[in-house]
């Protein structure tokens, strides 16, 4: 079984979701997950991590909050989920740092990756978030180490938070009697240009575990309309796809990286293609979306017209409008449960979903399926190790008392 002692169920939450998406901490499906990455927190060029939404992190007033409350408290999304870790002890919370837009547009990690101050820094800065805000651990998404050298830099990055993260749960473990384990995760690349630039098999030592990016592996980017998320390759239909995730996994274990430790990850999204005749064929242009255009959350899938379609070879499934000429490449329900067992079967740590306001809130969402799929939640095949609620050293008045 995954991780030696379960399956991971984790997916990202983003803070901007509260707004146009109106997707709220509440709506979480806190029982069927190990882990929920706080997306996203960003870093100052001397390697400071800090809060990128402070009204959606720790302002706003939900239901039951009060307005009156005296001292230094706090509220927003932060203390929603602390709340849901108070309900489901099962449930860690990660705050997510990078991402496309600071690390990959903005290349907020190369300054401080690069020297011991700006690592260490960093480091002490997630312990500070860590303390105040109640969260389990750290996950890093580099997007992504240009060379070899960025690589080593993530690595040293990465032992500077374990290693300041361990030194905060033996001061907790001298106070309380108990000492937690802080989670430190990344998200990986899946394409090879990317992931050989990562020192893998280090990076997989100093890690719980790794989210592999197993999607975007199509899109607008591309000449034909392929699938962006397909497990194995297509002999017969080479434009179907550039990648697939079976020969990445493999890739990541042959380089020394326990097969148990890598989640794979799934969209809760679509990316179409419009003026297509169908799988692996030219087409032009990508239409609207969800919330950009080109991308449909997968609760708005399939578009009215559509038929889906499963493509056995590659592992995929898709959907196609013959009147409108038009390819969404997703995950369905039944490919996400196929995915399930392909997790089995390789003897993979889990699944991860981007994002979770994408997902259905009916019979038919990806998450509950594949979490029942793995097991569920309740029979001991997720993963069992509890969050942490002890924050002695919060500022916020609140946390410190857990809420009460």
């Amino acid at each position: 079984m995954g991780g030696g002692d379960g399956y991971r169920t984790v997916a990202y939450f983003v803070n901007w979701g509260i707004y146009g998406r109106k997707y709220f901490p509440q709506t979480i499906p806190a029982d069927k997950l190990t882990h929920v990455l706080y997306s996203f927190g960003d870093n100052r060029e001397d390697g400071e991590v800090i809060l990128t939404d402070q009204w959606s992190d720790i302002q706003i007033h939900y239901d039951g909050d009060s307005w009156n409350d005296q001292g230094n408290n706090l509220y927003g999304n932060l203390k929603q989920l602390y709340l849901l870790k108070k309900q489901n002890r099962n449930l860690k919370v990660l705050l997510s740092i990078g991402g496309w837009t600071y690390a990959h547009e903005q290349k907020h990690f190369d300054t401080p990756a690069s020297t011991p101050q700006g690592r260490k820094r960093f480091a002490d800065s997630c312990v500070k978030l860590i303390k105040d805000l109640g969260f389990d651990g750290i996950d890093i998404d580099w997007e992504y180490p240009r060379d070899q050298e960025q690589g080593q830099q993530l690595l040293l990055l990465l032992q500077e938070i374990r290693s300041a993260m361990d030194t905060y749960a033996t001061k907790l473990e001298s106070e309380t009697g108990t000492k937690p384990r802080f989670v430190l995760t990344i998200a990986a690349p899946a394409g090879a240009d990317n992931y050989n630039h990562l020192p893998l098999a280090d990076l997989a030592k100093v890690l719980d575990f790794i989210n592999l990016m197993a999607y975007d592996y199509s899109g607008s980017w591309d000449k034909a309309a392929g699938h962006q998320a397909n497990l194995f390759p297509s002999s017969s239909c080479p434009t179907c796809s550039p990648f697939n995730s079976n020969s990445v996994i493999d890739a990541y274990v042959s380089r020394g990286v326990p097969a148990n430790k890598i989640v794979l990850g799934m969209p809760l999204y679509g990316r179409a293609f419009t003026d297509t005749d169908g799988i692996g064929k030219p087409y032009n242009g990508s239409g609207p979306g969800s919330w950009e255009n080109g991308v449909w959350d997968f609760k708005a899938l399939p578009q009215p017209g559509a038929q889906e379609y499963y493509d056995e070879e590659s592992g995929a499934s898709y959907s196609y409008d013959a009147n409108t000429r038009t390819l969404v490449s997703y995950d369905t329900l039944d490919m996400a449960k196929k995915k399930a067992q392909w997790i089995k079967q390789k003897g993979l740590g889990g699944a991860m979903w981007w994002e979770l306001s994408g997902d259905r809130q009916d019979a038919g969402s990806i998450v509950d399926g594949v979490v029942a799929e793995l097991g569920g939640p309740s029979n001991g095949r997720l993963e069992h190790h509890p969050n942490w609620l002890v924050y002695p050293e919060s500022q916020y008045d609140n946390l410190r008392k857990g809420f009460a």
